[in-house]
């Protein structure tokens, strides 16, 4: 299969997940739900986002992290490669992006509920009364 058509090709196989899009993102592809990403197509083939409740599962599918090299070093993402196998089993598939996109709605959830810091420098002045 074409890399070109790849893309179209995953998101037909997760039909049965409803509402998947892909957007070009950094020479790859992201896949996404409602707005979280949950997924990277690069070079052809599939990354889904990983975290302790899915990771025995690529583990033993011996599937290895999205990496990169930047400034020498190696850099590992938290999407994980998915084998051919699963993703020609659109119902397996559509559990492994289940999985994924929960954990990616459940950082995006921890991140917004974080403190914000505060601006240093950039103090409003203070109000004069009237």
């Amino acid at each position: 299969m074409a890399d070109h058509f790849f893309p179209e090709y995953v998101i037909e196989q997760l039909a049965g997940f409803g509402g998947v899009s892909a957007r070009p993102m950094f020479g790859g592809v992201g896949l996404f739900k409602s707005g979280v990403m949950f997924g990277i197509i690069f070079d052809g083939e599939l990354y889904l986002k990983v975290d302790d409740t899915n990771r025995a599962d690529f583990q033993e599918r011996k599937s290895e992290p999205f990496q990169y090299q930047a400034r020498g070093r190696t850099i590992n993402l938290s999407y994980w490669f998915v084998p051919e196998d699963i993703i020609e089993d659109a119902s397996l598939l559509v559990i492994w992006a289940q999985k994924a996109f929960a954990i990616a709605l459940s950082g995006r959830k921890a991140v917004a509920s974080k403190p914000k810091a505060r601006r240093r420098g950039l103090a409003a002045p203070p109000r004069r009364r009237r």
